[in-house]
């Protein structure tokens, strides 16, 4: 799966700990997801969604592989 969560954070200025402090994850649960090496779940998608006030699949995209 393709991630923009850095992008997304870029656009409103913050760091990884302070998204993981807004939707109630670690920081480093922040790194894995935009490395690619940890999916979120669907409620933890929806909650970043929300944040960045945009769909979930401007943010998550599903590759042919996946």
């Amino acid at each position: 799966m393709k991630n923009y969560l850095k992008v997304e954070r870029a656009k409103k200025d913050i760091t990884q700990a302070t998204l993981a402090e807004k939707i109630g994850v670690s920081r480093q649960t922040i790194n894995a997801i935009e490395k690619g090496k940890f999916i979120p779940s669907t409620l933890l998608a929806l909650k970043m969604a929300r944040f960045f006030e945009t769909p979930v699949d401007q943010i998550f995209e599903l590759e042919e592989a996946d």
